[in-house]
Order: structure tokens, then C-alpha cells, then sequence
């Protein structure tokens, strides 16, 4: 939906600042989303890794906001073993050698990144920062990595394309039916988006507990009876309420628009998720309407990985949505090898779920990914210091990267592979 102080500007000493970051007392560096009036007062240093961010963020949201950012279905298992699962996997490194560069760099769908990592697409980003989608798009842009937009966002992809200078993708679900998301497709075409990401694990919404009783929906129906017994906890985070007001209160979902309505409400997208299943069939006239690269995200299976290959597919993300929908499945990482197996190279394997530190995002490289995608790891960010907190996680999570494979003795990203890691003989088919 998470580090030692040692590289990439993270501050070394609660005396040492990023300057990037900006001190309560610096209200002089306006963000690049260009809204002055909600600017941020930085958090004090250090931030060391990512899981800094979260309490930061817990303590800026509302309840209702941060557990729709931080929670997961049902139980919350998947979740939990998302993060866990990593710690599964051990690292055999090659000491006795140095090497003066580190080859960080790598391409997804013909794009060449920084360093193998995107930024997933969030839903409701907009309700944990004003800047949201835009402020994102921007820090990922500067960082030299790629951006995917959620259909369920606030800010038009138009302003979000623009706003980055990076390789932006569009993810797709099929809310509105058919007609908005052409609609949505032809815009994104049109402003430069250059793939789309399919989500295909999302037939309902998941049963996410924390948000039933912690007022999501009634924040977002703006019923002022049914509020009242949330009223408390969302005035007392004074600070996101003024900003929440000032950027016009809930926003719509600016890029679901069904020809000749208005933009859909935030709170209609659990009925219309219901509405708008997609299957395999829908690949077929989503292609004939978009002729670029299509990957398909929510894959868990070689079944499903080999099933999207046959469709045309670009691209597979194993991922279970962040544990966000089928609660009990396995975490992300301990699916990763059976897909890759399954597709045998003919395609590119990303995978979400997870990743808080550059050493996740080795180990999935590791075992066959071509790169992972960041979600709760940036949004944390997002929350707590709007597109300056996703750039300083971007910069530790890269150093991270670096960092790790330096001490694994490997001199590249390219060179990885399951002779730098050991994994529970289970985890193969």
C-alpha cells in the first residue's frame, strides 16, 4: 500500500540536515507542485530509512486516512508476511573485491531508470497530501525513475504528466465501464503516457476492517451526522484539515469521467470496482485501443503469468495489492519465483509488496525481477513532507540499493542472481 545514516544526503548526525529537507523554521522553499499554501514544515532530522516516515505520517493523517494507507484485509496476514518474508532470505556475498562504480541503472519497457525501483500507483493520494498524484509524479521525475498514476486519483493525468520528467505509466481499472476508461486511455495517450498497468486482482475491494471503523466512507460522503463520532480525531489533527480544506475538501476522481457526467465521486468506487471486473477478455479490446506496452499487475501464479504472456503482455508485477484484497495469499517475494519461472524471459517481471529497504529491493532482484515497485514506502513519505519526503525516500532507498551490492561484493544490478542469496528450499516449484 520500511539503513545506517552512511550515503545519498541522509543526514548523519540529529545535528546534520539534507538540504533537500527544510527545518520547521524554513517556509522558503516553495514545492515544485507549485501550491505555497500547502507547503509543509519538514520533519527534523535524521530520517535513516523509510520506516522513519510512518509515525510522522500517523501523527500529520487522521485515523481514517492513515489506516487507509497503512492497513490491509481482513486479518491483515498478507500484510504482515509481505514485510516479513523478506527476512527469509539470506545474502552470500564475494568480499575481497572493490570496484570504483556501481552500475545502478536498468530499463523497464524501454525506459532506462536510475535505479530499479518505481512508484506504484495509490489511490487517494490526494487525501494524505494536497500535491498527492502531481507531488509524486515530481520527486520520481527528478530522481530518474518512472511514475504509474492510479485511476483512482485526483489530480488529472494531464497535470500529472507534466509535472514529471520521467517515464509515466497509467493503471487501469474499468471503473465508469468501458466508455470512461477509452476516455481515460485516449487522454493518457495523447499527454505522453507511455504504458499502461492492468490491475487484474480487483473483481471487489478487499474487506479492509480498519476502514469500516474508522470512518473512510464518512469522511468521503461528507454526511455531517455520520461524522460526528469521527469529528474528534479529525480535529485534532488541525494542520491536514486546513490544508484538506483549502485544496476544495474531498476531491473527485478527475481521470474516471463517463462521457457527457461529471468526474466519479471518491465514495462510488466501491460499487463501481464491483461494476467493473476486468478479465481476460478485456485485454483483448483494451489493446486494439492502446498499441503500446501493456503489464499486467496482481499476478501471483504461473498460471496467470503465462495466461497474460499468451495475451500480449509487456509486463507482469507480482503483487497482491499491497495485502490490500485476498488476504492469505503469499507475500509478493515468496511468489516472485514461480512466475519468473513461468514466463521464461519473455517478458519483464516487476514486484510490489513489501519493499521498506534497498536490501528488499536487491533480494527481489536477486530472484528475477527486473524491478519492484514502491507503494506504502514513498506514500509514508508523501504524507508526512508532501514530494520532498518522496524525494529523500527515493535517495535512501537508492543508496540502499548501492550500498547493499557494494557489500555483496557485485559490481552491477545486471549481475545479480540467486548465487548472491539463499532462500527455504520450499520457496521453488
Amino acid at each position: 500500500m520500511w539503513g545506517a545514516p552512511a550515503r545519498g544526503g541522509i543526514p548523519r548526525t540529529p545535528g546534520s540536515r539534507d538540504p533537500s529537507f527544510r527545518s520547521n523554521s524554513d517556509d522558503s522553499l516553495p514545492l515544485s507542485w507549485n501550491a505555497k499554501r500547502f507547503t509543509l514544515p519538514m520533519p527534523p532530522s535524521p530520517i535513516v530509512n523509510i520506516s522513519d516516515f510512518r509515525p510522522l505520517a500517523q501523527r500529520r493523517l487522521p485515523k481514517a486516512v492513515f489506516d487507509y494507507l497503512d492497513g490491509g484485509a481482513d486479518a491483515e496476514i498478507t500484510l504482515r508476511e509481505n514485510c516479513r518474508a523478506f527476512d527469509d532470505i539470506t545474502f552470500r556475498p564475494r568480499c575481497a573485491v572493490a570496484f570504483s562504480d556501481c552500475g545502478l541503472k536498468t530499463s523497464v519497457l524501454g525506459h532506462e531508470l536510475s535505479f530499479p525501483a518505481m512508484l506504484a500507483p495509490i489511490g487517494y493520494s490526494r487525501l494524505m497530501h494536497p500535491g498527492g498524484e502531481v507531488a509524486a509524479a515530481s520527486a520520481a521525475g527528478k530522481a530518474g525513475t518512472a511514475y504509474i498514476l492510479s485511476t483512482i486519483s485526483a489530480h488529472p493525468l494531464e497535470k500529472v504528466k507534466a509535472a514529471t520528467a520521467g517515464p509515466a505509466f497509467y493503471q487501469l481499472y474499468l471503473l465508469g465501464g468501458r466508455a470512461a476508461a477509452e476516455a481515460a486511455i485516449d487522454r493518457a495517450r495523447s499527454v505522453g503516457f507511455s504504458a499502461l498497468v492492468v490491475t487484474i486482482d480487483t473483481p471487489v475491494a478487499g474487506l479492509r476492517e480498519r476502514d469500516l471503523r474508522n470512518g473512510i466512507k464518512e469522511l468521503l460522503g461528507l454526511n455531517p451526522v455520520a461524522m460526528v463520532p469521527f469529528l474528534p480525531n479529525i480535529l485534532a489533527h488541525p494542520r491536514w484539515l486546513a490544508q484538506f480544506l483549502l485544496d476544495g475538501g474531498v476531491p473527485t476522481l478527475a481521470n474516471v469521467v463517463v462521457p457527457g457526467k461529471r468526474p466519479m465521486q471518491m465514495l462510488d468506487v466501491g460499487a463501481a470496482l464491483a461494476a467493473a471486473a476486468v478479465t481476460w477478455n478485456d485485454l483483448g479490446w483494451i489493446r486494439e485501443h492502446w498499441r503500446g506496452p501493456i503489464a499486467v499487475k496482481g499476478v501471483l501464479t504461473s498460471e496467470d503469468a503465462k495466461r497474460a504472456v499468451d495475451e500480449g503482455a509487456a509486463a507482469v508485477s507480482v503483487s497482491n495489492h499491497g495485502g490490500r484484497q485476498l488476504d492469505g495469499v503469499r507475500p509478493s517475494i515468496r511468489a516472485l519465483p514461480e512466475v519468473v519461472g513461468a514466463v521464461k524471459g519473455q517478458v519483464e517481471v516487476w514486484m510490489d509488496g513489501g519493499i521498506r529497504r534497498g536490501s528488499d529491493i536487491v533480494k527481489a532482484l536477486c530472484l528475477g525481477a527486473r524491478a519492484v515497485l514502491c507503494g506504502r514506502a514513498y506514500a509514508y513519505a508523501l504524507s508526512a513532507a508532501g514530494e520532498a519526503g518522496v524525494t529523500q525516500a527515493l535517495k535512501i532507498l537508492r543508496a540502499d540499493v548501492e550500498r547493499t551490492i557494494r557489500l555483496l561484493g557485485c559490481p552491477s544490478v545486471h549481475e545479480l542472481d540467486e548465487s548472491f542469496i539463499e532462500v527455504p528450499a520450499g520457496w521453488k516449484k
